[in-house]
């Protein structure tokens, strides 16, 4: 169970973030390190869609969550699953927050495909060519009204289910659900897929 109540989507590290979150909270610094490193990617890639690249990046804005996290570390109750989302909700505010100063709308914006996940191994003719597919994937989640676009972010580069997504976002778990079926329909439009 997370800190909402509600079960949580799993996601392959869990447990060892979980744990990790866990020794944390009494003062091991190995294990902090070990949970910003499996949250830190997704989150980075979170804020970027919602930031974007200019002026203050997203690494920025995500070392200022960091420092929250850090500091309400000892508050959080939940589980590795319920914590990816409690960092997500904490980075979106401070996300807002920068906007706030820049005075603009959130908007999607391209991010980096080694934020997005842990590397693999695999051929270099292979992963030219994922890289190529994930950039145009990247560029029609730029692309997508910013709801659906959040959405996509949060329940597949975070790997929140709806419950926790829609925590994050303020919305029922049913719109979150409605925005992500949206915006991954039309991301698939534009890879070719389906209508």
């Amino acid at each position: 169970m997370g800190q909402g109540g509600g079960p949580r989507r799993a996601q392959a590290h869990d447990a060892e973030l979980g744990r990790a979150v866990a020794a944390a909270q009494e003062g091991d610094e190995a294990a902090f390190a070990v949970a910003y490193r499996l949250v830190q990617p997704g989150l980075v890639g979170y804020l970027r869609g919602l930031v974007g690249t200019d002026g203050e990046t997203a690494e920025d804005v995500a070392a200022e969550a960091w420092l929250e996290i850090a500091r309400d570390l000892g508050r959080f109750r939940g589980d590795g699953a319920g914590f990816r989302g409690w960092t997500a909700t904490i980075a979106r505010h401070r996300a807002f927050d920068h906007l706030r100063r820049l005075k603009t709308r959130p908007r999607p914006a391209p991010f980096d495909q080694e934020l997005l996940e842990l590397p693999a191994p695999a051929s270099t003719s292979a992963s030219a060519l994922e890289s190529i597919s994930t950039e145009r994937v990247l560029s029609l989640i730029a692309a997508l009204p910013r709801d659906q676009a959040e959405a996509v972010l949060l329940r597949v580069i975070i790997g929140l289910d709806a419950i926790s997504a829609g925590q994050v976002l303020g919305k029922r778990p049913g719109a979150v659900r409605t925005a992500a079926h949206r915006g991954l329909r039309r991301l698939g439009e534009g890879l070719g897929g389906p209508r």
